[in-house]
């Protein structure tokens, strides 16, 4: 399996080859040249395996180049009940990612696939403890060390520091617009004090984190010269391991490979979404993907209209589902490039655009017309909106949700189809919007025993300005 830049302009490379990088050499995103095809009896013949070995399956497609008995080995490592547990002592623990039916609405169910049982309570932890060790594994075969910066608007920060902390041969610098994460997620992030960790708070929202780390990786002389790698969604490596939990999810809410089912996904960078995409052109029996953005919504407006307008740093709005509170979408370039027949070079020419007039529009273009075929539908939800959805279905079922899987839930409403199981993707516990939680229900969220003094630990971070030059500089003076 080779893998190719979406800007169709760098030489194409193996899974190890780009896995500590992140941007391809000429700014694009690396995608597979082609995704492997999946039929219905290879699918069937996976349903009741371990998520460690369902994950093999898949993820062996796309990694050809890790021995098989170290790529099993690698995956039973990081895909245990005990890693994602949570304290759950129910008998689906084991499915690592359990599905929860709420209920009959409209005609079809509708259900939560459980996401945020892993360390850091957010989906994140499903690629990032993977991502973790084959970085690791990639490092110590190859007698190099790497320093990963990263940007956060909430949970890849946390995911991505709980999974490299004492990790040989790995320093970890991760961005984070200061003041505009929740409470519990500023203390998970800012309370480790591992060697490794570097956490720097940036005067700005998570757009400006982004685009530092876009800076820095674009500056190949740097990068090179200081090992630089990321972990933020644009890593390829993220994105392929996500694609598993939608084959768990299809085959744990169908009894055959002849059932379609829909997913809606809470996304504001594009990237948890962009693995449903991957395995619905590998062959998984996808009828609609739905997007669900908060207030800023950009992807809303895309798939709406054809027009994609990446908002500037003033107005992008700080929500009560800050995960979310992103205005360019990075992964959103791997959708573009396939939309555009995998044409590298219309595809650098729209992203040049972004860049030089902050979007583009393709609305009356053939392949907007044709955007039906991908099975993408979308909507958009306010604070008002994720209140009214929390108490509903806390009233309804008894199921406390977080605010982004409300902002799921409120927009898989809107696309239910009589037949077609629902499945919403649940992105954290509640405990890490406790705010919103106890406005919504009047109580507090349930609190996991680990983090119940989370807020009162010392905190370690250094604030810093949304300056290249000044993260570049942090960079090397902690190298030495």
């Amino acid at each position: 399996m080779l893998y190719q830049s979406t800007r169709g302009n760098s030489p194409q490379q193996s899974f190890l080859e780009i896995l500590l990088g992140g941007l391809a050499p000429d700014g694009g995103l690396y995608l597979p040249a082609q995704y492997p095809q999946i039929d219905r009896e290879q699918l069937d013949s996976w349903r009741g395996l371990p998520y460690a070995d369902l994950a093999y399956e898949i993820l062996s497609l796309y990694c050809d180049d890790i021995p098989e008995s170290e790529l099993r080995a690698l995956l039973r490592k990081t895909y245990t009940p005990m890693v994602y547990c949570n304290g759950r002592t129910e008998d689906n623990a084991s499915d690592i990612t359990p599905l929860h039916w709420l209920g009959d609405e409209g005609g079809t169910r509708l259900g939560l696939l459980s996401l945020s049982n892993g360390p850091t309570l957010a989906f994140k932890d499903m690629a990032m403890q993977l991502l973790g060790n084959l970085f690791e594994y990639a490092l110590q075969r190859a007698g190099q060390e790497l320093n990963i910066l990263g940007a956060t608007s909430g949970d890849t920060g946390s995911a991505a520091e709980y999974a490299m902390r004492g990790k040989q041969g790995v320093r970890v610098f991760m961005l984070s617009p200061q003041g505009k994460m929740s409470a519990f997620q500023s203390a998970q992030m800012y309370s480790l004090h591992d060697p490794n960790i570097f956490n720097l708070a940036v005067a700005g929202v998570f757009d400006d984190c982004q685009d530092i780390v876009k800076a820095v990786s674009n500056d190949l002389a740097f990068k090179a010269a200081n090992r630089i790698g990321t972990v933020n969604s644009i890593n390829w490596g993220r994105v392929v391991a996500q694609v598993v939990y939608y084959f768990q999810g299809y085959l744990l809410a169908t009894k055959n490979s002849s059932e379609r089912i829909s997913f809606t996904v809470p996304s504001g960078n594009f990237g948890n979404i962009c693995a449903g995409h991957i395995a619905r052109m590998m062959g998984l029996p996808i009828e609609h993907l739905i997007v669900a953005t908060n207030e800023n919504d950009v992807l809303d407006e895309f798939f709406r209209s054809g027009v994609y307008r990446a908002r500037k740093s003033a107005e992008t709005l700080h929500t009560s589902s800050p995960s979310m509170d992103i205005s360019k979408a990075s992964n959103f370039e791997r959708f573009v490039f396939d939309l555009l027949g995998r044409n590298g070079k219309n595809t650098a020419a729209l992203f040049d655009q972004v860049e030089k007039a902050g979007g583009f529009d393709i609305s009356k273009d053939i392949v907007f017309k044709e955007m039906s075929k991908y099975g993408f539908q979308s909507g958009s939800s306010t604070h008002q909106h994720r209140l009214q959805t929390i108490r509903d279905v806390y009233g309804r079922y008894g199921v406390m949700i977080d605010t982004h899987t409300a902002d799921g839930v409120k927009v898989a409403r809107e696309h239910l189809q009589k037949g077609i199981p629902m499945i919403v993707l649940e992105t954290a516990l509640p405990i890490k919007f406790e705010e919103t939680i106890e406005e919504a229900l009047g109580k507090p969220a349930e609190c996991p025993p680990a983090f119940q003094d989370i807020k009162t630990r010392p905190q370690y971070v250094q604030k810093i300005a949304a300056d290249v030059g000044q993260v570049k500089s942090y960079i090397t003076t902690h190298l030495k």
